[in-house]
């Protein structure tokens, strides 16, 4: 399931920023470009795989060239970057930052003839134990920053490190850190918003409303859902915000004018949306005829499972992609990855495709921020924007009761790009 920048279960990831022009068609690309569209996809060898985790000191021995190195490192390249997890953060930071980790390592491994020695700091889940961790792994020789996780750790990175002129890969999904070589891999939840609004556009729904929480997450939710109503025409009779614990106004609201609508945006996780379904309908509206729409966080067996969803359809990354993934990193460490874990698996990749592919000018802003994307054998299709957001192409699913049902195809190519 996803999460929030907070470690929490999310109303919101984990969401997706995404191109609202998309094509299923490949582009014709000649050149570099076209080798860092499909190096996500060409350079992994998808075989089951042990970690490349080891210590430094007696008996280990660093990267030919550069600084000393301390601390853990992943592999034995030449090309030296970090990786900013929160190891001994409070709560369940310190959980996540293993998981992730284990993905790095794995993402290592599974990329045959890499050239990478990942530099493995802690942040401690704090902006200033961030901005440690960027400045001893810019001194080791880190040409690229990847992490850290929450946003305020981001925060201490970013100055640290475009001080340094070293682009970061964050796995927040909070925009407001985000900034021209500070660019997040989170799942953004705007983008989620569009494509699935689009996706009930196209197929002819006209009026929409939407439920959801006073929050940061639903104010980058409601003004996706305004900005693609317009886009495609549809009228947004009423967005409901409530506090929370204060759904039952925001319902109410909604069954009064149930009428006027074909689809209504819920875009919580499973422990709101189905008691909204649920309370709708207790209320009389006739949810058979009212498309219920969610976002990436509906990705989720709990919501899978719950009879109150169904028919409702939501944005998602192809979930074969996470699905053969997970697979891997279970009979590697025996445990169930969380979903955030595989943006540590593409971000390593991408380093290491960067690396194989671009040669000398690999993490140059405009190589990260290339228009054509990169294409994740997990994730599928992404790029970086100039100002730090990212783009996706995602599939829609529809809830069914038990494994969701294919809706919508993910882009394979960003159209225009």
């Amino acid at each position: 399931m996803m999460t929030r920048d907070d470690g929490r279960v999310a109303s919101g990831v984990a969401g997706t920023a995404e191109s609202p022009e998309m094509s299923d068609q490949r582009l014709e690309t000649t050149g570099l470009n076209r080798r860092l569209v499909l190096v996500l996809m060409g350079g992994a060898a998808l075989a089951a795989c042990s970690p490349t985790s080891r210590p430094s000191g007696e008996g280990f021995l660093p990267a030919p060239t550069g600084p000393a190195i301390s601390g853990e490192v992943l592999g034995t390249g030449t090309v030296r970057v970090a990786l900013l997890l929160p190891k001994t953060a409070p709560g369940n930071g310190a959980a996540l930052a293993v998981a992730m980790q284990n993905a790095a390592s794995l993402g290592l491994n599974d990329f045959s003839g890499n050239d990478l020695t990942v530099l493995v700091k802690d942040t401690r889940g704090t902006a200033e134990g961030a901005a440690e961790a960027a400045r001893q792994a810019i001194s080791e020789g880190a040409e690229l920053i990847i992490g850290p996780i929450f946003a305020a750790e981001v925060g201490g990175v970013g100055p640290v490190a475009r001080a340094a002129s070293v682009p970061v890969i964050a796995f927040s999904s909070d925009p407001s850190v985000a900034a021209a070589g500070v660019y997040i891999l989170g799942f953004l939840v705007d983008g989620q918003v569009r494509r699935v609004v689009a996706e009930a556009a196209k197929s002819g729904r006209k009026s929409i409303a939407a439920i959801m929480s006073q929050s940061a997450f639903g104010n980058l939710a409601e003004a996706a859902l305004r900005q693609e109503a317009g886009r495609y025409g549809m009228r947004v009779v009423t967005v409901e915000r409530f506090a929370a614990g204060g759904e039952a106004k925001a319902v109410a609201a909604v069954a009064a004018v149930a009428a006027q609508i074909d689809c209504l945006l819920v875009p919580e996780g499973a422990g709101v949306a189905p008691n909204i379904a649920r309370s709708l309908r207790s209320a009389g509206v006739d949810l058979s005829r009212i498309k219920l729409l969610g976002t990436g966080v509906w990705n989720d067996p709990a919501v899978y499972n719950d009879p109150a969803l169904t028919g409702g359809w939501f944005p998602s990354p192809e979930i074969s992609g996470f699905s053969a993934f997970a697979s891997r990193y279970r009979a590697t460490y025996g445990s169930e990855p969380p979903l955030t874990a595989s943006l540590a698996y593409d971000a390593v990749v991408l380093a290491a495709g960067l690396t194989k592919t671009a040669g000398a000018q690999r993490f140059q802003l405009s190589v990260i921020t290339n228009p054509e994307g990169f294409l994740s054998s997990v994730n599928g299709l992404f790029r970086f924007n100039a100002f730090g957001t990212n783009d996706r192409g995602l599939a829609v699913y529809e809830v069914t009761g038990s494994t969701p049902s294919l809706v919508s195809a993910a882009p394979r190519a960003f159209t225009g790009a």
